[in-house]
């Protein structure tokens, strides 16, 4: 309760106060004898006066909230009042906050601002009383004192109490909060794990904040969870029988609402001894091939790849090109490439595969493919007589078989060919003409077919001659060497 130094009393009044246990913080002083303080003394005793004339007269715990005067709204035109009730506040870390009292009719009563759970006195009228310089006190108006916290620091919430040193004292009071956006604690938080294929793992976050952060986990890169993984909702985050697949980043991310939400990223690492996949254990290859094996090979901690034949390591050369390509943190491609394969490539290649928790190896065959060489056929032969405008086939053919000759009668001349075929010749006439005696009618129509068309004698043409027309022009020239 605070009590205003100034207002008059009688002797009766004081002698009652001193010999009051209960008022010993009442403050009574001569002013007489401050007259002939100096003008430094009379300052600081002042400020003495001031303070000794506020008495907190009740007590409030930090989890309570503390119980307002019912006269604080009291209508009374000789004594202050407050213009409008105190505004709570919530304030993020590190942001300022601004109190305001309201007062009218204050006269010459005292304005004083407490903490409440701590029962701290911070300004009275526009002085600061507390060591905290981040606190400053204005008066605004005439009727509004203002409070402002700078910085606000986690340890400013609580409870504020604007009080005037009336009798009987007269306050309000309002909540200062403080929001904290989340912190990933570093312990006990998990860090980077290495695990054995198959064990479990746990995972733990923690967090701090206000309101407490709300945690959840996920996997680098959006990567699916194992099914087998307890709830990633809260703080503990389990895998059972643990396996390559699960080997990752994993995020633990820590939320309240008050921005920026904050992750940790840790690393789970699963050993396990090499593997290895082959797709063809046995190649087949033409001598002078360009060959290329191939192995699939997974491993953790990273393995050391070679190639292998007849307990010899191939190395890279003018022949081989041994090769490695990392699929991913744990997968290995291997591949062997024979630039011309020779008769000595033939046989069986080893993919060797080393860690430090065991090694394993695979076996492809390479076997000879015989190359076929094929005999190409000839198409039909086919004699072709060629003939010129001048000379047509058929005349041609008179003339130089059938020409005139002194030897034989004048009229006609019988020949046979080596067919038993007879023909009769008229060699009396310009023209040779000739005739079948005793041939069929198969071999007459072979005959008809030397003789051309005149209407073609213009044209360059080719004639395509059987077999049995070949026999029969052969006999002819025998006849014709024979005379």
């Amino acid at each position: 309760m605070l009590r205003n130094s100034t207002a008059p009393r009688s002797r009766h009044q004081n002698r009652k106060r001193r010999n009051n246990p209960t008022r010993k913080a009442g403050v009574c002083w001569n002013v007489a004898g401050m007259k002939a303080l100096t003008s430094s003394a009379m300052l600081l005793a002042s400020v003495l006066l001031i303070l000794n004339g506020f008495l907190i007269t009740s007590t409030h715990s930090e989890e309570e909230e503390p119980i307002q005067d019912n006269n604080s709204y009291l209508v009374d035109k000789d004594l202050p009042k407050f213009g409008e009730p105190i505004q709570n506040l919530t304030v993020a870390l590190g942001r300022e906050a601004v109190l305001i009292c309201v007062i009218d009719n204050l006269q010459t009563y005292k304005v004083a601002w407490l903490r409440v759970d701590t029962q701290t006195i911070l300004t009275i009228q526009t002085h600061v009383i507390t060591k905290n310089h981040r606190m400053t006190i204005t008066h605004v108006e005439g009727r509004k004192w203002v409070l402002r916290i700078k910085d606000v620091k986690e340890s400013d919430k609580g409870w504020y109490m604007c009080q005037v040193n009336t009798d009987p004292m007269r306050n309000q009071i309002g909540f200062l909060n403080v929001v904290v956006p989340p912190n990933i604690l570093d312990y006990p938080t998990s860090t980077d794990m290495v695990v054995r294929e198959g064990s479990n793992v746990t995972l733990k976050c923690a967090a701090s904040g206000s309101p407490q952060p709300i945690i959840i986990w996920r996997r680098e890169g959006n990567e699916p969870i194992s099914s087998d993984a307890s709830s990633h909702n809260t703080s503990t985050f389990s895998i059972p029988r643990v396996n390559r697949l699960d080997m990752g980043a994993y995020l633990c991310i820590a939320s309240n609402g008050i921005p920026p939400s904050v992750s940790k990223r840790v690393m789970l690492i699963v050993h396990f001894a090499p593997m290895i996949w082959i797709q063809d254990q046995l190649v087949g290859a033409a001598l002078g091939q360009r060959l290329t094996l191939e192995c699939n090979s997974e491993a953790f901690p990273r393995s050391i790849n070679y190639w292998m034949k007849n307990d010899t390591i191939i190395t890279q050369g003018k022949r081989f090109e041994p090769t490695t390509h990392e699929a991913s943190n744990y997968k290995v491609v291997m591949k062997l490439t024979i630039k011309e394969v020779d008769i000595g490539d033939f046989g069986t290649y080893k993919c060797v595969v080393k860690n430090s928790l065991g090694e394993t190896d695979g076996s492809i065959k390479v076997y000879h493919i015989p190359s076929t060489t094929t005999t190409p056929t000839s198409p039909p032969t086919t004699i072709t007589l060629p003939t010129t405008t001048d000379f047509p086939y058929r005349k041609n053919y008179k003339n130089k078989i059938y020409r005139p000759m002194d030897e034989y009668s004048p009229s006609s001349k019988i020949l046979q060919s080596e067919h038993g075929d007879t023909w009769s010749i008229d060699l009396s006439k310009d023209k040779e003409r000739y005739r079948e005696n005793s041939a069929t009618l198969e071999d007459q129509r072979e005959k008809e077919a030397f003789v051309d068309n005149d209407t073609n004698s213009n044209a360059r043409s080719t004639s395509h001659l059987n077999f049995k027309d070949l026999n029969l022009l052969l006999a002819l020239l025998m006849m014709f060497h024979l005379r």
